[in-house]
């Protein structure tokens, strides 16, 4: 097996930035009691102007009041994980969650899908990217090893015990993810790499240190296997982002409406399921939340049509109060079937398929101003389909030729100008509901060339126009 760790060294930070339209501006969280808070985490920008971990507000003040402060939310760390847990199922369904603010992978059984290690490295990269979290990746024969070669390295790759023992002999004492006491009574004990360690008796050792470090050490070397607990994904999506300050437009909140579709995209990407119906809630402060429901006629993911069809939605929403915090929730999650397309497309680049076409034009305009059109047993023509309020168009077919475009009222024509193709078709249907019809219909041309659809009643009479041919 080959174990994939992907470690997070800054989750609580990038899960705040990752909801700001700037994330290069300088941001520091806080914790602390209200009388003394301290910077408990700062970007690269806060750290440029001296700012650092630790610190009280008081001392930052100080030194610079340019930077953007937040709370310190440990609770976010956990939903954050979750959420890249569930993104990560989309690459291998053996995803754990046993070390904090980390990610361990067994990603053998995926590189036949995915192709080799150094492509799905990065595709991984790239994503996390997108998705806003910085990160550290490593490859190792066990996962507990790969978590360890992450506090070290970033980008390695060890894919043979031969190797993978070599280098964790090379790695320091304090690397190896060793309880804080057990790391500092060996360096006391002027121990300073695995190698060192290995040299002592193992009986000396199981004296001085709990047998919880002993197991750990046999635990890198491949000795003792790892239990795993491994990750499902839930069966509905909920995320919610707090904005910085009252937004009264709907410009303002397209950042975190997209980011949000794209969250929900990345998780329904992990689960191989499409969504259907969800729900997009505006929190005001002193009065019921705004809800948004979209509804789709297919299950869909793609992040940029999930966005644009609530966009469509949000733009006709008149906002009551200034939004303080923007939800989505996502209940109906049915199995997602990719569109069919040939492998060379006569399609034009710049043209847009029907089903993101038909999505759209549903969003600006409302659920009932898109129809399709559906088949109903009758010979008449004019009673021989009906609109449905599901834009799926059924087929339409029949034994003889029918024209696509009927006449609201059949008209009178001049027989002279017109040329008889075919025909006549006689239609005798309706006597049980008082719409009794008697015709007999042509097929006809005009001097233009253009095609249409007639008919002469049986009881004589002019010709009547009813429809026209494509």
């Amino acid at each position: 097996m080959l174990w994939a760790c992907i470690l997070f060294p800054q989750l609580a930070m990038d899960g705040v930035l990752r909801s700001r339209a700037d994330s290069k501006a300088p941001l520091a969280l806080l914790s602390g009691t209200p009388q003394r808070r301290v910077l408990q985490a700062i970007n690269p920008a806060a750290r440029e102007l001296g700012l650092k971990p630790g610190q009280t507000l008081i001392a930052a003040h100080a030194l610079t009041r340019s930077f953007a402060t937040a709370d310190y939310d440990p609770a976010s760390i956990e939903r954050w994980q979750q959420f890249l847990a569930a993104w990560a199922y989309g690459f291998s369904s053996q995803v754990s969650l046993l070390y904090p603010r980390c990610l361990l992978m067994e990603v053998r059984s995926s590189l036949g899908l995915f192709g080799p290690w150094p492509r799905l490295e990065t595709r991984l990269r790239e994503e996390l990217s997108g998705l806003g979290f910085s990160h550290r990746i490593t490859l190792a024969p066990n996962p507990a090893a790969a978590r360890v070669l992450a506090n070290v390295h970033d980008g390695v790759a060890v894919t043979d015990s031969a190797t993978l023992h070599k280098v964790i002999c090379s790695l320091p004492v304090d690397r190896l993810g060793l309880p804080r006491d057990v790391a500092s009574a060996l360096a006391r004990m002027g121990l300073r790499t695995f190698k060192q360690l290995l040299a002592l008796p193992r009986d000396g050792l199981a004296k001085r240190f709990p047998a919880e470090a002993l197991r750990h050490l046999d635990t890198l070397l491949e000795k003792r296997p790892l239990a795993l607990e491994f990750y499902r994904p839930p069966d509905q999506f909920d995320a919610r982002i707090e904005l910085n300050f009252e937004v009264e437009s709907h410009q303002a909140l397209l950042f975190p409406l997209r980011r949000l579709t794209g969250d929900l995209a990345a998780y329904l990407a992990g689960r191989d399921s499409g969504v259907q119906r969800f729900t997009l809630q505006l929190e005001h402060r002193n009065q019921a939340d705004s809800q948004i429901t979209v509804g789709l006629l297919s299950a869909e993911r793609d992040p940029a049509m999930l966005f644009e069809l609530t966009r469509g939605r949000l733009e006709h929403l008149q906002l009551p109060a200034p939004v303080l915090a923007i939800r989505l929730i996502a209940m109906q999650l049915p199995s997602f079937v990719p569109e069919h397309r040939e492998l060379f497309e006569d399609r034009p680049h710049q043209s847009m398929p029907w089903e993101q076409l038909r999505e759209r034009l549903r969003a600006r305009l409302g659920d009932d101003a898109v129809q399709g059109l559906a088949v109903r047993a009758d010979h008449r023509p004019e009673c021989a389909w009906m609109p449905t309020p599901d834009a799926q168009q059924s087929a339409l077919a029949a034994n003889c030729p029918r024209p696509g475009w009927l006449l609201a009222e059949p008209q009178s024509v001049n027989e002279a100008s017109l040329r008889i193709l075919a025909g006549p078709e006689r239609i005798e249907s309706g006597w049980w509901d008082g719409g009794d019809v008697r015709r007999d219909y042509y097929l006809i041309e005009t001097r233009s060339g253009q095609r249409g659809w007639a008919f002469r009643s049986l009881s004589g009479g002019p010709l009547h126009l009813h429809g026209w041919f494509a």
